[in-house]
């Protein structure tokens, strides 16, 4: 390995109860500290597939150059896991995965983008969190449904947005990254501020409303479930 990554951070085989707790103990440790959007010369896109009831886990990863959005490398591959199918926790199935995909990328991408939340978590410590600590990356969650907090409708023009509050917490943005779109949810992972995120996020417009580099990852995996890999 050319980088670090926190594989010792926690054990893997752990019960739903441990779990639990492993994201209370953690969640003190997601840095929000600013990201210089501009300066990023590579972003990553993550994305993951998983049957509820079957232990097979597909991921990709594309990397893509800014703020051009070509195409640097891709890694996609299928895993096992033995971790049950639970809301809240599905980074304890998946994050494994990311690290395995991760470990062959030839580079260091500078960012992570993942196809879901971070901090718009119940515990503060979604699959964007959890992914960037143990990788050691600046990440963002870019989900496409709210798990958790409520907001207002934001504007229908692309750049729009809206704050999504848990009480009187602000985790998260909903960010119209298209005109008359529906929305995404934007939120810290690690190693950035919202405003970072949401920057970054719009930054990555390939003209549809998912960011473009999770748009060609789910692609990707999208052909290694049907065998085109």
């Amino acid at each position: 390995m050319a980088w670090r990554m926190k594989h010792d951070l926690h054990p893997w085989h752990v019960t739903p109860a441990e779990a639990v707790a492993i994201q209370q103990r953690l969640r003190g440790q997601v840095r929000v500290e600013p990201l210089d959007v501009p300066a990023l010369r590579t972003v990553a896109g993550c994305d993951l597939s998983a049957e509820k009831d079957r232990g097979e886990v597909f991921v990709g990863i594309v990397v893509l150059s800014l703020p051009g959005l070509g195409p640097v490398e891709e890694v996609a591959l299928s895993t096992r896991t033995e971790f049950p199918y639970v809301p809240g926790l599905l980074s304890f199935r998946e994050v494994p995965a990311i690290l395995e995909a991760w470990e062959r990328l030839r580079g260091v991408p500078d960012v992570l983008i993942l196809d879901g939340h971070g901090l718009a978590h119940p515990r503060r410590f979604g699959l964007a969190c959890h992914a960037g600590l143990v990788l050691e990356r600046p990440a963002v969650g870019c989900a496409k449904r709210r798990f958790v907090g409520t907001h207002a409708e934001p504007g229908a023009e692309r750049g729009a947005t809206a704050e999504l509050r848990d009480g009187d917490e602000v985790i998260g943005a909903v960010v119209r990254t298209k005109t008359a779109c529906a929305p995404v949810y934007a939120s810290i992972g690690q190693r950035c501020r919202l405003a970072d995120a949401v920057e970054l996020l719009l930054a990555c417009d390939g003209g549809y409303r998912i960011p473009e580099p999770t748009r060609r990852a789910h692609l990707l995996v999208n052909r290694l479930r049907r065998g085109e890999r």
